[in-house]
C-alpha cells in the first residue's frame, strides 16, 4: 500500500472531508473516549476489506460497528430484549459495546466474521459522534492499528504504524479511557463479558440488575471457536521487545523483577520495566516506565498503550511488566497487559 495520509484538525472543515471519505468507501482513523479506530462504511464490503488489509487483520475476528444515534440500530440489528435496552440507557454513549442478532444484509460479511451477531456501540467522544453522524452511515472501526501492536491513543501512533496504508487521521487529541470498551452479550438473563474494558463488571451489575460473568467463569473458550468479539482469540497490543507479567507479593515481585533484569542486562540486552509510580524507585534497567498509580488504576489504563510504545522507541529487548489488583478497571489492564506479553506470566 502506498496512499496519502491525511492528518486532519478536528474542526468542521475537516470533519466533513473525513465522513465525506467514509461515504466514497475510503478508510479514516479517528478519535474515541477508548482509543483511536480505524473507519469504514459497515455496509461496504470493498471498505471493510480495506480495514482488515491495512491493519494485517485475521479475516475471522469480527469488528464493531460504531453508531451515533439509537435510531441507527432498527436498520442494523434484530429486536432485542430489556437487558441490553438498560445497559444503553445507562452507559451510552461511552464504552460498552453490546453484542446483538444482526438484522440479514445489515452489514458486510466480514464486519460479523460470519456470525449472526454483530457487535455495536456509541462512543462517548465528540469529535466520533460528528464523523459519524456526519457520514451518515455505521462505522466499522477496530483499533487503528497495525494487528498485535499496541493500541493508539494519540493521532501520532495512529501515522506511526498507519501512515500510507489509510486515508487519513482525524486527529482529536489524546484518548481519555485509554482501553478498548467493555464488550458484552446476554444469554439466559445473564451478561456475560466477553471482553474487560472501560465500563467494569460491577457497574454492569448494579444497572442492569442481573448475574455478570466473565469469560473465564463460562470455561466455554475455545482457541478454534470463532470469537463472538474482538479481543478473544489472538494475541494482541504487544511492544516489540519480549515483555513477561509478574503477578504475586509486592515484595517478591520487586525481587525477582530485578535478578531477571539484572541477569538480562548482564548479558547485553537492553532491558525495560513497566511500573508503578508507587515503585519506580525500587528498579535499575535501561527503560523504567511508570504506566500510573495503583491507587488510581484508571489513570494506569489511560497511559498503558503509550508506555508500550515506548519501550518500542527506546529499543528495548525484554520488559517485565508488574501486575495490579483485578478488580473494577484494574481487571481490564491486566486482561491486556497478560495480552501484550503474549502469555509470559510468572507467579511469584
Amino acid at each position: 500500500m502506498n496512499r496519502e495520509t491525511k492528518l486532519w484538525p478536528a474542526d468542521e472543515t475537516a470533519v466533513a472531508e473525513a465522513a465525506r471519505t467514509l461515504r466514497e468507501g475510503g478508510i479514516v482513523a479517528f478519535p474515541t473516549e477508548t482509543v483511536y479506530g480505524l473507519g469504514a462504511d459497515a455496509r461496504n464490503p470493498q471498505a471493510v476489506r480495506q480495514v482488515f488489509e491495512a491493519k494485517g487483520r485475521p479475516s475471522d475476528n469480527p469488528l464493531i460497528v460504531h453508531i451515533a444515534d439509537r435510531e441507527q440500530l432498527d436498520e442494523l440489528v434484530l429486536p432485542f430484549g430489556g437487558i441490553p435496552a438498560r445497559l444503553m440507557e445507562a452507559f451510552w454513549p461511552g464504552p460498552l459495546t453490546i453484542v446483538l442478532p444482526v438484522r440479514p444484509g445489515a452489514a458486510a460479511p466480514q464486519v460479523t466474521a460470519g456470525l449472526d451477531t454483530v457487535a455495536v456501540r456509541m462512543p462517548a467522544h465528540p469529535v466520533a459522534l460528528r464523523l459519524i453522524a456526519a457520514a451518515g452511515c455505521p462505522v466499522a472501526a477496530p483499533s487503528a492499528n497495525r494487528s498485535g501492536r499496541p493500541s493508539p491513543t494519540l493521532a501520532a501512533h495512529v501515522m506511526e504504524d498507519l501512515a500510507g496504508r489509510i486515508d487519513g487521521v482525524v486527529d482529536g487529541g489524546p484518548a481519555e479511557v485509554g482501553l478498548e470498551s467493555t464488550v458484552v452479550m446476554v444469554e439466559d438473563k445473564r451478561i456475560r463479558v466477553l471482553r474487560p474494558g472501560g465500563v467494569t463488571r460491577e457497574a454492569l451489575a448494579e444497572a442492569a440488575g442481573c448475574e455478570v460473568i466473565a469469560e473465564g467463569d463460562a470455561r466455554e473458550s475455545r482457541e478454534d471457536a470463532a470469537p463472538r468479539s474482538p479481543g478473544m482469540k489472538y494475541a494482541h497490543y504487544a511492544p516489540r521487545g519480549e515483555m513477561t507479567l509478574v503477578i504475586g507479593d509486592g515484595e517478591a515481585v520487586r525481587a525477582y523483577i530485578g535478578r531477571e533484569a539484572a541477569a538480562a542486562r548482564a548479558a547485553g540486552c537492553r532491558t525495560g520495566v513497566l511500573t508503578f509510580e508507587e515503585h519506580a524507585g525500587f528498579y535499575d534497567a535501561d527503560a523504567v516506565v511508570v504506566c500510573g498509580s495503583l491507587a488510581r488504576p484508571e489513570q494506569a489504563a489511560q497511559r498503558l498503550y503509550a508506555a508500550l510504545r515506548e519501550f518500542d522507541a527506546r529499543g528495548i529487548g525484554r520488559i517485565w511488566a508488574e501486575g495490579c489488583p483485578p478488580e473494577g478497571i484494574g481487571l481490564a489492564l491486566m486482561n491486556r497487559l497478560a495480552k501484550a506479553a503474549g502469555g509470559r506470566i510468572v507467579r511469584v
